[in-house]
């Protein structure tokens, strides 16, 4: 329980100051640290997402950083996604879902490791 509850903590904090969403912790946490299989690290973290998501989108609506046109288009969009990588995710094997994971991880860490060196022009 204490792991779930540091879990949490940490993912949320995550969420609030990077906005990661928090599934970028929820899951290798739970696969990690609490032994869940990764399709269920995957479904629980879409859920425990929720709560977290609307605080913080809240929280920066107050502080003037939201774009709430761009974020219904976004979740609007990504419900096809949604549905079709669940059916997806249920149907490919365990390994195969934790390698996909990792090199999304990876991707997006080296994107964001570029961008934060300046090596890609953006600020």
């Amino acid at each position: 329980m204490l792991i779930a509850l540091a879990l949490g903590f940490a993912a949320g904090l995550a969420s609030g100051m990077l906005g990661i969403g928090g599934g970028a912790l929820f899951v290798p946490g739970l696969v990690i640290f609490l032994n869940v299989a990764q399709v269920r690290a995957e479904a629980t973290s879409l859920l425990a997402i929720v709560p977290v998501a609307i605080v913080g989108a809240y929280r920066q609506n107050r502080y003037g950083n939201l774009r709430p046109r761009d974020a219904l288009v976004l979740g609007v969009l990504a419900l096809p996604g949604v549905l079709i990588g669940t059916g997806l995710a249920n149907i490919v094997s365990e390994h195969a879902l934790a390698i996909a994971f990792a090199g999304v991880q990876l991707v997006f860490a080296a994107g964001l490791a570029r961008r934060a060196l300046g090596r890609d022009g953006g600020s």
